[in-house]
């Protein structure tokens, strides 16, 4: 992998590789042209393999198999502070993308996949998206594409081998492994699969809901902030540069400073916090119930929970039912940045969640859910005045989650410039300026990066 910096970043600046992004684009509104789709709301009851078990206060499946839906209460001494329906998936799947050099630029293996709950059926996934139970066969479907690649994976093949949180206002300490192999051999590529670089993978994340979650947190722990790299080298990579401020954010090491102010916030709220978690029945979440076949909360809240009856051509099973959690709204996930001193830097802030594995990671500048209340600081304020304003707006774009467990769920992704002193320097508790090494440097570590600011990150553009 010499020179793998420079090979990236080529990638990165690459917009048209041995597939046109028109012909790319063509090829999606094929997948979707030919997949037959239906998805039908039911009661639970109407399941015949999901179901409401009174002993444990689950709503599970009769193999005890895939996820459950458990009800979760998080305290602060004696306080209830939330109640929720939570997602437990004890097992680690694989998000996985195959690399390779074509006409001398690295080029990504991505796929057509559909989701149940993709809003718009087929978006642009990595080469492999696969639980355990997947490939396990757990279900009795096909084996997944390109599965054994990974798993015999050999360390001089991998550039990426993370394990990384997902959302965690929705599971309970649930993560995936991020693995990005480099693999020399030749490959037959399926119709489901399509090469592209990352340059054109980075444009096709401008459009609305075409390239998915996975595909996204993959790709935002691509190691830049770890490779070797040349002054020459980089004066050349930097004359392509339009945004030559990023591009001297992801070279060099990471603020040791910055990286232990950032632990010492993290350590301090896992030592002394007196916020609790436990995980209890649905029937003792005081304030949820069933009404017209959902379970909704009695307060407005960003999602309820479905379930549906749902058949996809394609898939490794074609027909099955499944609960789902159905969002109500579109949450905003906003990103600040400045140039400070030639540098790009971002605003970041400590985020608990519900259901974070470690109590805390690092979030974006906002994450703002529907139905919840915004923060009142001058961060949030600032930030909704200039997307409200349109003002220096570099990113703005409607992306979907995980469609796999959630039903409709998109969210804005806004990336903002703003002037450093427009923020006073004391920033409020738990937000920091970080330029972009150190928050990959820490991409590289597990839990550190929730899957917000991951994914905002992934959408830059140098």
């Amino acid at each position: 992998m010499n020179n793998l910096f420079y090979d990236l970043m080529n990638s990165w600046l690459t917009k048209e590789g041995v597939n046109s992004t028109e012909a790319l684009l063509q090829w999606i509104h094929e997948q979707n042209r030919k997949l037959e789709v239906k998805i039908e709301r039911i009661s639970l009851e109407d399941s015949d393999f999901w179901f409401f078990d009174k002993h444990s206060g689950l709503i599970r499946n009769k193999s005890n198999s895939f996820f459950s839906i458990s009800g979760i209460q998080q305290y602060q001494k004696d306080d209830l502070l939330i109640e929720q329906p939570v997602i437990i998936q004890n097992e680690i799947g694989f998000l996985g993308i195959i690399f390779q050099r074509i006409n001398g630029v690295l080029h990504f293996l991505m796929q057509a996949k559909i989701e149940p709950g993709n809003i718009n059926k087929v978006q642009i996934s990595p080469t492999i998206q696969a639980t355990k139970s997947n490939f396990t066969q757990k279900h009795g479907g096909k084996r997944p594409a390109f599965l054994d690649y990974f798993i015999e994976a050999k360390p001089n093949q991998t550039l990426v081998d993370q394990i990384q949180s997902e959302q965690s206002s929705r599971f309970f300490k649930k993560r995936n492994r991020n693995v990005i192999l480099n693999l020399d051999k030749h490959i037959t590529v399926p119709p489901t699969h399509q090469w592209m670089t990352l340059g054109q993978i980075k444009e096709l994340m401008g459009y609305d809901n075409l390239v998915n979650m996975d595909t996204r947190t993959v790709l935002s722990c691509l190691p830049f902030s770890l490779l070797e790299r040349e002054k020459r080298g980089l004066e050349e990579i930097e004359n392509r540069c339009k945004d030559k401020t990023l591009l001297r954010s992801i070279s060099g090491a990471a603020s040791q400073p910055l990286l232990t102010d950032i632990y010492h916030t993290f350590n301090n709220y896992k030592m002394f916090s007196e916020i609790y978690t436990r995980l209890v029945g649905l029937d003792c979440l005081k304030n949820w119930h069933m009404e017209n076949n959902r379970f909704v909360c009695g307060d407005p809240f960003p999602f309820c929970l479905i379930f549906c009856d749902i058949s996809i051509e394609g898939r490794e099973v074609v027909k099955w039912t499944q609960p789902l959690f159905e969002a109500q709204g579109i949450a905003t996930f906003g990103l600040l940045s400045c140039e400070d001193n030639g540098i790009k830097k971002f605003l970041v802030k400590a985020k608990p969640e519900i259901g974070c594995l470690d109590g805390i990671e690092l979030g974006p500048s906002v994450q703002h859910e529907p139905a919840q209340e915004r923060d009142e600081d001058k961060i949030t304020r600032l930030f909704y005045e200039k997307l409200s304003s349109g003002k220096d707006v570099r990113v703005n774009v409607l992306l979907s989650e995980e469609g796999g467990r959630f039903y409709h769920e998109q969210n804005r992704n806004v990336i903002i410039e703003i002037q450093k002193n427009e923020i006073p320097s004391d920033l409020p508790r738990g937000y920091f300026w970080s330029d972009y090494k150190t928050l990959n440097t820490l991409t590289q570590v597990n839990n550190c990066l929730n899957i917000q600011l991951r994914n905002l990150l992934s959408l830059l553009e140098v």
